[in-house]
């Protein structure tokens, strides 16, 4: 059984949510507000599988919430909720620490797959012993060591948790490795949205991982600027 946090103040979604998730056997919370949302998620016992997150909360809103959450070093998966679907808002989301994003209003079965879905990427990372772990899961690069599967980068023996979309960029710049990729790339592949969208919100997924990967975020080596273009990812910077 899953525990799952449901942050929703109208109080006939939260109640038509929970009923739903009970059906589908988890252990559902109900919180109305940001606050209420942080106070259950700052020490839980037993800890919570996953929040159903709403933007549009009185007082602290959504994204603040999941900032606050990845701040202090919780990286339970978060799936927002909001009426508000244009590509900037979803972008502000997964920079906000989001590992999915679901407009209003949704269809129940898609809400039920996205939360199957996120359940069972926690699940694997969970049961996955490090002796099993396949080599097309980790990377390894300049002492540092990127597991998809376990959502989890190593660097100067420092374990740090990813979240989903932080997992994928970094699994799309590797796959690209030593190409110069394009902010649009970035939008339609990583984050599926349309290329006029702002791109602010990439740049900043950048500067995040530079603070990551880098030995000095501000003169990078492995992820570097391609003027004019995007990006560049580089294992072997020296070579």
């Amino acid at each position: 059984m899953s525990r799952i946090l449901v942050v929703e103040d109208e109080e006939h979604l939260a109640t038509g949510l929970r009923f739903n998730l009970e059906l589908e056997g988890h252990d559902v919370t109900v919180a109305d507000t940001g606050e209420a949302a942080l106070a259950h998620l700052v020490n839980p016992a037993p800890p919570y599988d996953l929040v159903l997150l709403d933007v549009m909360l009185p007082g602290t809103d959504g994204f603040q919430v999941v900032r606050e959450l990845r701040d202090a070093g919780r990286f339970v998966p978060v799936l927002m909720l909001t009426a508000r679907g244009r590509a900037e808002d979803v972008l502000t989301g997964f920079e906000a620490g989001a590992d999915d994003y679901l407009p209003k209003p949704f269809d129940l079965p898609i809400l039920i797959a996205r939360v199957r879905g996120l359940l069972r990427r926690r699940e694997w990372a969970r049961q996955q012993p490090e002796t099993e772990t396949s080599p097309a899961s980790v990377f390894e690069f300049g002492g540092r060591k990127i597991d998809f599967d376990a959502q989890e980068l190593e660097v100067n023996g420092e374990t740090r948790s990813l979240t989903l979309m932080e997992t994928n960029l970094l699994r799309y710049l590797v796959r690209n490795e030593g190409k110069p990729v394009s902010r649009k790339a970035l939008l339609e592949e990583v984050w599926g949205v349309r290329e006029d969208t702002d791109t602010r919100a990439i740049d900043n997924f950048i500067v995040r991982l530079r603070r990551y990967i880098e030995d000095e975020a501000a003169r990078p080596r492995f992820l570097v600027t391609v003027r004019g273009v995007g990006y560049r990812f580089t294992a072997n910077p020296e070579e």
